[in-house]
């Protein structure tokens, strides 16, 4: 590299070798070829900002849109944690970051460890758009911050992958905040605002940033994890494994954060008991850490014998577990996205009961589930009625799960990730 002096303004040079070569995206778009460009293949940086993968809501739903991606035959480059599980697929390169202090077990929601790895993170792509010319970035979560940065730098448009309200979720795990609510909703509107196209995951995050922008948003929901194919024998059988003989099964799966309600599931479940004795809790999911706070709960509760913590099982099997369940619960008291887990308890075709609050009633009604004020009499009152007739339950899970094949089906979102992509490959490569 040199830099010579031409008059009075200094000109870069660079080797042939170290121009990064257009795609066939962006030469069609400079020769005026932008109604085919749909047609080509995109190179598209897509930064995750969490451990990947992992069986939980943002890492699953990155999961399946690489393999639409993937399939469609764009070239896909991963920027994501140090932690997770590997995955593969063709045209797609996963690059995780290499933190000079290697944390651990990094949760969901803001923390000073994912705050530490978004740095690492930050840096990583950086290097990787000086090296390459991508059509796209694909931003999910507080990565669009960082693609705001990179967009303007680099001239190259993104998406923004909206999973939740990131100033609300921080509020609402640090309630002092609410004083600055404002400053913080105006700082999450700039990313909003000039992303070339934002993906919400639901009905309230759409409404949010329809305050801030009148098009180029594309509804990405959630989708059912529970497959045709999955087998009935896939999985445990919990009544042999738990040494559970009598009674009905409620279930809860998920991760165990506060925001999901886990205490005011325990207590409702107390309640519960009161009437209906042979009842028993089976709660699958979470880090080992939470499962032993929760495990004393229930000893404090004297319902031991009645509440099983299970840990964390296979996605694959979570359709068979929900079969063996006579009921399933969302007890979450925070936030207004709608909980990944609904669409698949949906799908299974068990009852649901869950609270009556705007995270689940975007997509829950009374007519494909029980719904209850988040207070543990409610609650409980909720489940009870549910356990006593079995015709009800019948009724609600066979209508719920019409609904989820109807509207929350796999080709639907499919759909929807191509209804994404084809606006912003239509653009020239380099307008924001």
């Amino acid at each position: 590299m040199s830099l010579p002096c031409g008059g009075n303004r200094p000109t870069l040079r660079l080797r042939a070798e170290q121009v990064p070569a257009p795609s066939p995206a962006i030469l069609a778009a400079k020769f005026g070829l932008t109604a085919l460009c749909s047609s080509f293949p995109m190179n598209i940086l897509l930064l995750a900002p969490h451990p990947f993968y992992q069986e939980r809501g943002t890492p699953i739903a990155v999961d399946m849109l690489l393999e639409v991606l993937s399939r469609d035959g764009h070239q896909v480059d991963v920027v994501t944690f140090h932690e997770g599980r590997e995955r593969t697929y063709g045209n797609v390169a996963i690059h995780r970051i290499k933190p000079w202090i290697e944390v651990k077990n990094i949760r969901p929601g803001f923390s000073g460890k994912k705050l530490y790895c978004d740095l690492f993170l930050m840096f990583s792509a950086f290097k990787l758009l000086r090296r390459r010319r991508y059509d796209l970035i694909h931003a999910v979560e507080e990565s669009s911050f960082m693609a705001l940065l990179f967009s303007r730098f680099f001239k190259i448009p993104f998406v923004y992958d909206m999973d939740s309200l990131m100033s609300a979720q921080l509020i609402a795990r640090f309630p002092i905040l609410s004083f600055v609510a404002k400053p913080m909703n105006w700082m999450e509107s700039f990313p909003i605002k000039r992303a070339k196209m934002v993906a919400p995951m639901c009905d309230d995050l759409a409404a949010a940033v329809g305050r801030y922008r009148d098009g180029g948003v594309v509804l990405i929901k959630d989708v059912s994890l529970v497959k045709a194919d999955d087998g009935s024998e896939q999985g445990d059988d919990l009544r042999q494994e738990l040494q559970i003989t009598d009674g009905e099964i409620v279930m809860y799966i998920g991760n165990l954060e506060p925001y999901q309600g886990i205490d005011l599931l325990l207590s409702s479940f107390k309640v519960l008991c009161r009437s209906n004795r042979g009842v028993h809790l089976v709660l699958i999911g979470g880090v080992w850490r939470d499962i032993e706070h929760y495990r004393v709960c229930a000893l404090e509760l004297e319902l031991e014998r009645r509440v099983h913590l299970i840990g964390p099982r296979p996605v694959d099997h979570i359709g068979h577990y929900m079969k063996q369940a006579d009921l399933l619960v969302s007890p979450r008291i925070h936030g207004t996205n709608t909980p990944m887990k609904i669409y698949s308890y949906l799908h299974s075709g068990t009852p649901i009961v869950a609270t009556d609050l705007e995270t689940h009633t975007q997509i829950l009604n009374d007519e494909i589930s029980g719904l209850a004020a988040p207070e543990p009499g409610a609650f409980a009152q909720a489940m009870a009625v549910l356990l006593e007739d079995a015709h009800l339950r019948h009724q609600l899970g066979q209508r719920a799960a019409a609904y989820a094949e109807r509207e929350h089906s796999y080709e639907r979102f499919v759909a929807s990730v191509r209804q994404l992509y084809p606006p912003v490959s239509k653009s020239p490569a380099g307008t924001v």
